[in-house]
């Protein structure tokens, strides 16, 4: 037995409106389409609709405001850095509306954190660069991009070396430039206390030796040789951050 008929179901609606608000295409406040538009584009009935729709609602990125029907929801999913890089190859939006980055910053720096030197095949007191940014939404900190590279990455991209805000992709530049495709590994999520720092980049006043946990992602890239970049995101506490199947 099929699991349903042939043809588009609520899910399906769903998850195409939840790609285009995760990718930056709808902006917070933006209307969606009216059941009936939704309808004729999917081929769907209106119960379908307006299941999808409650889907939406359910997970915050969507609120209903009256004679403006189902609109954007004004604090959306919080991504992380390799959901901007797929939304950068679907739309080239480096931000969501909204969004910005700050407190940029680059460093060389010898590595002694276990996890950072077993992802990128580092003995401990290596030196790597070390690329740090905030990002906001509507003036407000949601999360903490830290990304570190490897001597072999940064031979081949200098720019990642270099003070100031990359035009480009580093794996897109990479791959320009060798030949080698860069693959994603396997994205995981853990809680760990924040540091002092991390919640001074997130503006979180606590009395001193407060423990405040935070969510943490990270994921290693490679070409077919060897790992090329580390990155790590920071979450501030309350962050909707979405979790890929």
């Amino acid at each position: 037995m099929a699991y349903k008929s042939p043809g588009k179901g609520y899910a399906d609606v769903a998850s195409h409106f939840r790609a285009r608000i995760k990718s930056g295409e709808l902006a917070p406040g933006d209307a969606l389409p009216s059941v009936a538009e939704i309808r004729d584009e999917f081929d769907v009935a209106a119960k379908t609709v307006s299941r999808a729709l409650g889907v939406l609602k359910s997970e915050g990125l969507v609120t209903s405001r009256g004679s403006l029907g189902t609109v954007v929801a004004k604090s959306p999913i919080v991504i992380t850095g390799t959901d901007r890089l797929d939304r950068m190859a679907r739309n080239g939006l480096r931000y969501a509306p909204g969004e910005t980055s700050t407190r940029h910053s680059v460093m060389r720096r010898s590595i002694h954190d276990a996890d950072v030197c077993k992802a990128l095949d580092l003995e401990p007191g290596d030196e790597a660069v070390i690329r740090i940014r905030v990002f906001q939404q509507d003036g407000r900190p949601t999360s903490i991009g830290v990304s570190v590279y490897p001597p072999h990455t940064v031979a081949e991209v200098p720019e990642l070396a270099e003070d100031v805000r990359m035009v480009r992709q580093f794996d897109e530049l990479y791959t320009e430039r060798t030949g080698r495709e860069v693959a994603k590994g396997q994205r995981t999520a853990h809680a760990r206390q924040a540091s002092q720092n991390e919640l001074d980049a997130l503006e979180i006043e606590v009395p001193l030796h407060t423990a405040v946990a935070v969510l943490v992602t990270t994921v290693t890239f490679h070409d077919d040789d060897r790992p090329l970049g580390y990155w790590e995101d920071v979450y501030a506490p309350g962050a909707r951050v979405p979790i890929s199947d």
